[in-house]
């Protein structure tokens, strides 16, 4: 087993794992329920921690954990209004308009 990262906090670290599980990545949350005990040891030593079964697929786990923790940011412009839509939206908030796919 290998350490792969600290998470900020349990939905976080939890969110991660479930990605990283539906992978095909063998992924396991540690330390979920230590955030009890901040205070007795130090407050970052009771973060959860997520951790790879297969040492192997490190760098296929840190890969997908990169893009999880920044997504690539999509702006575009909606073809019906104009409106210009920021986020992972594939609609427009204003008409309704579909995003346009590229070819």
């Amino acid at each position: 087993m290998k350490r792969l990262v600290q998470a900020p906090n349990l939905a976080i670290a939890t969110l991660w794992a479930d990605v990283l599980n539906g992978a095909g990545l063998a992924v396991t949350v540690q330390r979920a329920y230590a955030s009890g005990i901040a205070g007795e040891i130090p407050p970052d030593q009771a973060l959860p921690e997520l951790w790879l079964d297969d040492e192997q697929r490190l760098g296929e786990a840190r890969a997908l954990l990169h893009h999880l923790q920044h997504p690539p940011e999509r702006r575009w412009a909606c073809p019906g209004c104009g409106e210009i839509i920021d986020g992972p939206f594939d609609q427009c908030w204003h008409c309704g308009a579909a995003m346009p796919h590229l070819a």
